[in-house]
């Protein structure tokens, strides 16, 4: 997930999918998300088992942003709104 201008980066893991992401969209639960208006989801990754998932999570944080804006853009170029697109919303 990232903010409107793209300046901040957030990985999380959820077993709740995209309840979880309109939480933060909400800001609903205080923390990171919420102080840095972390609000656009722009890449997702879905396991079925919770340790891969975990270990993923763990792997991306260790990356850089720039390899990290490298996976967003291969999947992703214009840093689209996919909450947007999975739910089906115009905007928000």
């Amino acid at each position: 997930m990232t903010n409107r201008y793209h300046t901040v980066l957030y990985i999380g893991m959820t077993g709740r999918g995209l309840f979880r992401i309109k939480e933060h969209i909400d800001k609903v639960i205080p923390g990171f998300t919420k102080k840095y208006n972390v609000n656009k989801l722009v890449y997702l990754e879905r396991f079925t088992e919770v340790t891969e998932a975990i270990a993923r999570e763990k792997q991306l944080k260790k990356w850089s942003r720039k390899k990290k804006e490298w996976l967003i853009e291969k999947y992703n170029p214009e840093w689209e709104d996919l909450f947007l697109k999975y739910t089906k919303r115009k905007s928000r």
